[in-house]
């Protein structure tokens, strides 16, 4: 593991090096780490204010914070100071941790079709299979039992970890990561019903387009279009156990986190953010930069810049006011009943 100078740490960092010590530049940093498990020769972060009291009792050789952060740490803790501690940390762990690299090759045992073209520099795993006229770009890296149906095709710089399946002639861009169990270009959600009341498979004949700088994490699944295309824009980030339906489509740079679920052609924004377990009912459209809470669900579309929250989802503010209101509707109740047993009490008087 690398040492560096905490000097030399705030240089590649871009940070301004802030402590009581004259010498404190000279102490050597090994490590990243929480602000509460931290001690000395590691370096931690404040992002939120909430943790700065943290700061004051932190074992840690520096913290990174903002500009703004008042006073210093400790005496023998600095301060680092910048305009994004939070991404000056992220950039802090590649400093002393580096991601594991994969020799290019194949494995004897990934089965590969003759008409398959396989780009330079690749890392193909055991148990791989590849399907007639898939194309894949360079510098991919394919782990264990990742499977590409055919007529794939993939661009440059690929990460799919094990157990990632890629059906029939969906298209992924440059620079994707895909976390175990990813499935892109499953059958979409489709059925009509007969005059017999059976439920009849409509065919999905689309496809999955995930464009540039796409990172989609573990066990998410993104469905095929049952007529054109389900499309993930450039720079979306998609957590664990997510699910968009056929012919979603999902804006640049936006964020679903975990157990969110979009039913069929839900349109969503860039740069917006839908929080744990959010529902969709789909075929609408959430603007851009909009925020959506925890748990709500969504019932038609959301204009540009909104913050909702709720179930069904309104303005967050007024979701507030309600939510509070709510907590006391058990005394309002009681209340309400006394005043009215009172008045019946006077009327019989």
């Amino acid at each position: 593991m690398p040492e560096l100078t905490l000097k030399q740490v705030a240089e590649k960092l871009g940070a301004r090096l802030d402590a009581h010590s004259p010498d404190a530049g000279t102490a050597m940093v090994r490590a990243v780490a929480g602000i509460e498990t931290a001690n000395a020769g590691e370096i931690t972060f404040i992002a939120n204010p909430k943790y700065g009291p943290l700061a004051k009792t932190t074992q840690a050789s520096a913290v990174l914070v903002a500009e703004n952060f008042a006073g210093l740490p400790t005496q023998t803790t600095a301060a680092l100071r910048t305009t994004n501690p939070h991404l000056a940390f992220a950039k802090a762990i590649e400093l002393f941790q580096q991601p594991p690299r994969y020799e290019p090759g194949v494995h004897p045992s990934a089965v590969i079709d003759g008409s398959a073209k396989i780009g330079k520099n690749c890392h193909v795993g055991a148990c791989v299979v590849i399907g007639k006229n898939v194309v894949v770009g360079d510098d991919c890296v394919l782990l264990p039992h990742v499977v590409l149906y055919d007529d794939v095709r993939i661009g440059n710089n690929l990460l799919a970890h094990s157990h990632v399946t890629v059906r029939e002639k969906c298209r992924i861009g440059n620079n994707v990561i895909l976390q175990p169990g990813v499935v892109i270009g499953s059958d979409g959600f489709g059925f009509a019903k007969t005059d017999e009341s059976k439920w009849y498979k409509v065919f999905q004949s689309g496809i999955v387009v995930i464009e540039d700088n796409v990172e989609i994490q573990a066990n998410s699944c993104i469905d095929r279009a049952s007529i054109g295309e389900t499309r993930i824009r450039a720079g979306a980030k998609i957590d664990n156990l997510v699910q968009v339906a056929h012919s979603c489509d999902i804006g640049e740079n936006t964020l679903l986190c975990s157990q969110t679920g979009l039913a069929g052609s839900t349109e969503v924004g860039k740069n917006t953010i839908l929080a744990g377990q959010v529902g969709v009912v789909g075929h609408l459209r959430i603007g851009n930069n909009v925020i959506v809470t925890a748990q709500s669900g969504i019932p038609g579309d959301v204009e540009d810049g909104k913050i909702v929250s709720g179930s069904p989802a309104f303005d967050n503010k007024q979701w507030l006011k309600s939510v509070s209101i709510f907590n006391k509707l058990p005394e309002l109740a009681k209340a309400v009943r006394a005043a009215t047993a009172g008045g019946q009490s006077s009327k019989k008087d």
